[in-house]
């Protein structure tokens, strides 16, 4: 079963992943959605959002009523919760040809996160 409320669920031990998530977060202008940890979540929570640890180890995760997405799609969604240009941007991901392509640059991302802005060592995904 998935939430009523939308949620953005994302690798806590990873500073890379917390920093972006939380600079979108920040600009969403209703409550009603949340990022929290995979780290966070209780038990059965992953099973309740049809997820497994690998799920959310690899990629963000957006969960809304009836639907979840992963990876390009989470973030795109993520944005166009913000409004404005963001919401722009996240409207681009969505729409093809980028839509094709977004998939592999969110794979890169997340492939090198360790070595972006606010990472750690633990932000290094295992392939």
């Amino acid at each position: 079963m998935y939430t009523k409320r939308a949620v953005m669920i994302i690798d806590g031990e990873c500073g890379f992943c917390t920093t972006v998530a939380g600079w979108i977060s920040a600009r969403w202008p209703a409550p009603a959605t949340r990022v929290v940890a995979y780290q966070e979540l209780g038990p059965g929570e992953l099973d309740r959002y049809r997820l497994c640890i690998e799920d959310v180890r690899r990629s963000v995760w957006w969960i809304e009523r009836d639907r979840s997405d992963g990876g390009s799609r989470a973030v795109a969604r993520a944005l166009l919760e913000a409004h404005g240009v963001l919401a722009l941007f996240g409207r681009i991901i969505l729409t093809p040809p980028f839509s094709w392509v977004a998939p592999y640059g969110y794979r890169l991302v997340a492939r090198y996160r360790h070595r972006l802005v606010g990472a750690t060592a633990s932000c290094r995904v295992s392939e």
